[in-house]
């Protein structure tokens, strides 16, 4: 094998691994921004739970944040809590910072 087949498979590993960990960070931030809501429409433990999740699936509809924050925005309002979307972008911002200190402590 040469030294380029080397670098080659190298960098397609850590691309693979950097795509992983940036899916884990994001994961750990929609679930942590669904608490977040859960917490401000006063969910019980177990509602909150299932919000999360389904924040987490939220993010599946489309590439990028806009389908969680449609959600999440959606969600609130509905549940008669007032709020804006640059409540809600801010929101999603310090928990991706919260979720990505919290993955790399882990790792």
């Amino acid at each position: 094998m040469t030294s380029f087949e080397d670098r080659e498979r190298a960098e397609e590993a850590k691309f693979a691994h950097d795509a992983e960990t940036q899916f884990r960070i994001q994961a750990r931030r929609n679930r942590l921004v669904g608490e977040w809501a859960a917490e401000r429409m006063k969910l019980s433990q177990a509602e909150a739970e299932a919000y999360a999740k389904s924040v987490v699936q939220a993010d599946f509809e489309e590439a990028g944040d806009e389908d969680v924050i449609r959600k999440l925005l959606g969600d609130l309002t509905a549940a008669g809590i007032e709020t804006s979307e640059a409540e809600v972008r801010t929101a999603l911002e310090a928990k991706q910072v919260e979720a990505r200190r919290a993955f790399l402590g882990e790792v």
